[in-house]
């Protein structure tokens, strides 16, 4: 949800203001882009090397910096920013905020910003309680912010009770929540397979293919960045999923079966872009197989056909997608896939086609739907055309 968002964390005056090293941190491994305002009162809890350290940006603290003379321009930061967390937020920060006084960076910045704001309030139990404090929280959440509710803990003054700044997990945590919500896909769930299969033939050999993996990747990520819970079944690959994809390894036909088999029934969208094996070796050895002759035979027998067997488990309301590579007749091989295996849409891959096929950083795909309605695309990147399937998916699920 966060990858490459831009977030400006504003952090004010404030014991907690220790935690936003936490926060910052969390925020930067999920794959946000994070510019970090510090209030003059926040400097006396956290050094703004730290927080530049561990954002990788200058910290901002002031409107023009005497001894550089830089300007920082708060209404560049604020339209820069896809949100804007104030954490900790002081009484006296709200209070502005709620006022509309303008009297620093951060309060330039807030009136600038067209983003969403989030503010996670941290002061002692009786300032939070205060019928002030509340007004302006009141205030506040007219104007359309929202609210990251304080916790109840052991507070800096000794005395138990509300005003505890919420930890930078559960912040970090809010904030995805947030976005989702409003997601097309939100409460969706989506399985994915990716990757090619390896099929045994001693401990040190196998039969496998070139799938990368690639495009079964920039699925999973496209359907995880429109909100829905995607489960990614990836036989053997270099490449890496977002953190919010459930992510399972297999190798073998047979492993990705049982995975897939596990999962299937509570996914609405499964989407088999996984390269499979057709044949697996009939026995293993148990044993590295020496140079001994000329000629080595090995017996092959047929892998389960998962695509098939998943067609044939599909319910109402399940949406099956199954791909075709093909080197001949193409669109013929891929209505005979469409109808034989019970899919709602097929995507059609040729390898006589430039730019398409294993390993690329692109691909060319024609679609095919239950009435063989046939769209077809130009050579694009995988990421691309990942946007395309899903895009024909939403629309089959009326999103």
């Amino acid at each position: 949800m966060l990858n490459q968002k831009n977030i400006i964390l504003g952090v004010c005056g404030s014991i907690a203001a220790y935690k936003s090293a936490v926060l910052v941190r969390l925020l930067i491994k999920a794959g946000a882009n994070v510019k970090v305002i510090l209030t003059a009162d926040a400097a006396n809890f956290i050094t703004p090397l730290t927080l530049a350290t561990l954002s990788k940006h200058p910290v901002y603290t002031q409107y023009f910096e005497e001894e550089t003379g830089v300007w920082s321009n708060h209404v560049e930061l604020g339209l820069w920013a896809d949100y804007l967390i104030i954490a900790p937020a002081s009484a006296n920060t709200i209070s502005k905020m709620a006022n509309g006084l303008c009297d620093n960076l951060l309060s330039a910045v807030y009136l600038s910003a067209k983003c969403p704001v989030l503010l996670a309030p941290a002061m002692d139990l009786d300032m939070w309680k205060h019928q002030s404090t509340q007004n302006n929280i009141t205030q506040l959440k007219a104007f359309g912010n929202t609210i990251i509710a304080p916790n109840k803990g052991e507070l800096a003054s000794g005395l138990f009770g509300e005003g505890r700044m919420a930890e930078p997990e559960e912040i970090v945590a809010f904030l995805t929540a947030y976005i989702k919500k409003d997601l097309p896909l939100c409460g969706q769930k989506v399985l994915v397979t990716a990757g090619p299969t390896y099929e045994a033939i001693d401990p040190v050999r196998f039969i496998g293919n070139h799938s990368s993996g690639k495009m079964g990747f920039a699925i999973a990520d496209r359907f995880a960045a429109m909100g829905a819970e995607v489960t990614l079944i990836t036989g053997p690959t270099a490449e890496k999923s977002l953190a919010n994809v459930n992510r399972i390894d297999v190798v073998s036909a047979a492993d990705m079966l049982k995975a897939c088999e596990a999962h299937f029934g509570d996914s609405q969208v499964t989407i088999m872009s996984a390269a499979v094996a057709d044949y697996t070796p009939q026995t293993v050895a148990n044993q590295k197989i020496k140079k001994h002759e000329n000629d080595l035979s090995i017996n092959l027998v047929k892998t389960t056909d998962i695509l098939a067997s998943l067609g044939r488990q599909k319910k109402n309301g399940q949406l099956l997608i199954g791909f075709a590579l093909e080197t001949e007749n193409e669109e013929e091989h891929a209505k005979a896939k469409l109808l034989k295996k019970n899919l709602d849409l097929i995507v059609l891959n040729s390898l006589n086609d430039p730019g398409a096929g294993f390993k690329t950083n692109t691909n060319k795909i024609t679609l095919f739907n239950k009435t063989f309605e046939k769209t077809v695309f130009d050579v694009k990147s995988k990421t691309e055309v990942a946007k395309d399937i899903s895009d024909a998916i939403v629309a089959m699920m009326g999103k």
